[in-house]
C-alpha cells in the first residue's frame, strides 16, 4: 500500500533560518505517520491471513489425518467446522470485548490463544485433541478478527486510506483460503500433516511482538456483556451444524438430527428474543434491521458456505481420483487464488464506478455457473480440461461479490459499533461456511457409493449452485437501489458519477485514490 503525504501543509509551515544550504528532514511528522499506519496496516493483515487460511489450510492434508488419526468420513469434517464454530458463533462476543477493553488488546489476546492452540493442535494424536485444539484455535480467531477490521477502518488516516485497507483485507481474506491449500500441501508433502497447524506458532508470534509497536490503541467502550446471547448464539449454532452431520450419518429422520435441529432453532430464537430485551445486546438488532445490511449479511452466508464445498470436495477429487500429490493439490487452487487477487485490485473502483449491486450481480451469476460446470466432473475429467476454467471463473467471480459486501455491511455505522459490526460481517461468513459445508458434505453422503468418490459430487455442486443462485435473488429482489425524491435528483450534479450516484438502502460509497 503506498503511503501519503500532507504536502501542502508542509508547504505552508514557515521555513527555519539556515545559514547553510542543507534543508530539512524529509522524513516530516506527517511521514512517519503515515509509515506507522501502514505497518500497521500490513501486520493487522498478516494475522488476518493467518485466520483466514486456517480454516482452509489442514484441507489438503485430511486423507492423511483421517488415516493417521483414524476419522470416520463425516467426523472428519469437524476438523474444519470445529474451527469454524467456534470462530463465528462467538464473534459477535469478539467485537464487543474488542469494543469495551480496547481492539488491540483484544487482537493480542486472541492471536495469543490462537498460537498457543495452533502448537497444541500440531502435537495431536487423537481425534478428540484435534478437535479440540480446532476449537481452541477458532475462541482466539473469535477474539482477534473482529479487531482486525475494526483496527483497518478506525486507524485509517483518511477516506482514500480507509478504502485502500478495505480492498486490501477483502483480497486477503478472499484468498487466504486458496492460500491455505497451497501452504498445506507443501508443508504436508514435505514435511508432516502437523506442521499445518505448527506454522502459525512463529507467525504469530512476530505479529504479537510488531502489533504492539505499530497498532495503536482504540477508545474503550463503556458496556456490559451479554452472557445469555453469547451461550445462545454459540450453541444454537452448533446445535444446527451438529443437525447436519448427523444427518450424512444417521439419516434426515434420525431422532438425533432432528433434536439437534429443534434445540438449535429453539436457541436461536431465544438468541434473538433475547438481543431485542437487554440492556446491551450482544447484536443491536436495530443493525440487522437495515434492509441492506442485512441482505448483504445472508448473500455473504450463502456465498461462503458455496465456496466450502470447492474446497472440501475439489481437494479430495484431486487426490482420490486424479492421484494428485498433497503438494499438486495445492499448486491447483492457484489460479483460483491469483483470479481473486488481481479481481479484488480493481473491485474497488468498480464499485466506485457503478455501485455495489451490479458486481453482486455478476459474481452471484458466475459463482452459479462455476458449480454447474463443477457437477459435471467425472474419473474421466482432467484437470486442465474440467477444473481449470471453473476454478478460474470461480475466484474472478468471488472476488466481484466479497468487497461489494464489505461496503455495504460497513456503511453508515458509527466508530462505537464498529466491532460489533465487524464480529456481525464475519460472523454470517464463519456460520454460513459451517452450515454450508456440513449441507453440502450431508449431501454427498446421501448420494456417496463406498469406495468411489464421484457419485456424490454432482448432487454437492449442484447444492452449492442452489445457495449463489440464492445469492443471486438476493441480490436482486432485496438489494434494491432506494428510490429517490424528485428533489433530491433535480439536486444531483451531472458529469461522472459522485458519491449520491452509488447508494443502496443509504449507504455510500467513496472511491479510492487512483495511486
Amino acid at each position: 500500500m503506498s503511503t501519503s503525504t500532507t504536502s501542502a501543509a508542509v508547504a505552508a509551515a514557515p521555513t527555519p533560518p539556515s545559514t547553510t544550504s542543507s534543508t530539512t528532514s524529509s522524513t516530516t511528522p506527517s511521514d512517519a505517520g503515515a509509515r506507522r499506519s501502514a505497518i500497521g496496516l500490513g501486520v493487522v493483515l498478516v494475522a488476518q491471513l493467518m485466520l483466514v487460511l486456517d480454516a482452509t489450510v489442514v484441507n489438503v492434508a485430511l486423507p492423511h489425518i483421517q488415516t493417521d488419526l483414524g476419522f470416520t468420513p463425516a467426523g472428519l469434517s469437524w476438523v474444519l467446522n470445529a474451527y469454524t464454530l467456534a470462530f463465528g458463533g462467538l464473534l459477535l462476543l469478539g467485537g464487543r470485548l474488542g469494543d469495551v477493553f480496547g481492539r488491540l488488546r483484544s487482537f493480542e489476546i486472541g492471536l495469543a490463544i490462537f498460537t498457543v492452540a495452533s502448537l497444541l493442535g500440531g502435537l495431536a494424536t487423537t481425534p478428540a485433541w484435534l478437535i479440540a485444539a480446532r476449537t481452541l484455535q477458532g475462541v482466539g480467531a473469535a477474539l482477534a478478527a473482529p479487531s482486525v477490521l475494526a483496527l483497518v477502518t478506525t486507524s485509517a488516516r483518511n477516506e482514500a486510506a480507509r478504502n485502500r485497507g478495505l480492498a486490501l483485507f477483502t483480497a486477503v481474506s478472499s484468498a487466504g483460503a486458496s492460500i491455505g491449500l497451497l501452504l498445506g500441501g507443501a508443508l504436508t508433502d514435505f514435511v508432516s500433516w502437523h506442521w499445518t497447524l505448527f506454522v502459525n506458532v512463529p507467525i504469530g508470534a512476530v505479529v504479537l511482538v510488531l502489533a504492539r509497536r505499530f497498532v495503536t490503541e482504540t477508545p474503550r467502550v463503556r458496556a456490559r456483556f451479554d452472557v445469555v446471547g453469547a451461550v445462545t448464539a454459540t450453541l444454537g449454532s452448533v446445535s444446527v451444524v451438529h443437525g447436519f452431520i448427523s444427518a450424512a450419518d444417521r439419516g434426515w429422520s434420525s431422532p438425533i438430527t432432528l433434536a439437534s435441529f429443534v434445540v438449535g432453532l429453539a436457541l436461536l430464537a431465544l438468541f434473538v428474543r433475547t438481543e431485542g430485551r437487554v440492556a446491551a445486546p450482544l447484536l443491536p438488532l436495530g443493525l440487522v434491521r437495515e434492509r441492506s445490511r442485512a441482505g448483504a449479511l445472508v448473500l455473504m452466508a450463502l456465498v461462503v458456505g458455496a465456496q466450502f464445498s470447492t474446497f472440501f470436495l475439489v481437494t479430495q477429487y484431486l487426490q482420490l481420483v486424479l492421484g494428485f500429490s498433497p503438494v499438486a493439490t495445492g499448486a491447483a487452487f492457484l489460479p483460483l487464488s491469483l483470479a481473486i487477487f488481481a479481481t479484488s485490485r480493481v473491485s474497488a473502483r468498480l464499485v466506485a464506478l457503478v455501485g455495489p449491486r451490479p458486481l453482486l450481480l455478476v459474481g452471484t451469476l458466475g459463482l452459479t455457473a462455476s458449480f454447474v460446470w463443477l457437477s459435471s466432473i467425472t474419473t474421466t475429467s482432467t484437470y486442465a480440461a474440467h477444473l481449470l476454467g471453473a476454478l478460474v471463473l470461480n475466484g474472478v467471480s468471488a472476488a466481484l461479490v466479497f468487497m461489494p459486501v464489505t461496503v455495504i455491511v460497513l456503511g453508515g455505522v458509527d466508530r462505537s459499533q464498529a466491532g460489533t459490526v465487524s464480529g456481525l460481517l464475519q460472523t454470517s461468513q464463519q456460520l454460513g461456511g459451517a452450515v454450508g459445508l456440513a449441507a453440502i458434505v450431508s449431501v454427498y453422503a446421501s448420494q456417496a457409493v463406498p469406495g468411489q468418490f464421484v457419485p456424490g459430487v454432482e448432487p454437492a455442486f449442484l447444492t452449492s449452485a442452489v445457495f449463489t443462485s440464492t445469492a443471486l435473488l438476493v441480490a436482486v429482489f432485496v438489494l434494491r437501489p432506494r428510490r429517490q425524491a424528485p428533489d433530491e435528483i433535480s439536486k444531483r450534479p451531472a458529469g461522472r458519477h459522485q458519491l449520491a450516484d452509488h447508494q443502496v438502502s443509504g449507504v455510500a460509497l467513496t472511491a479510492p485514490n487512483a495511486d
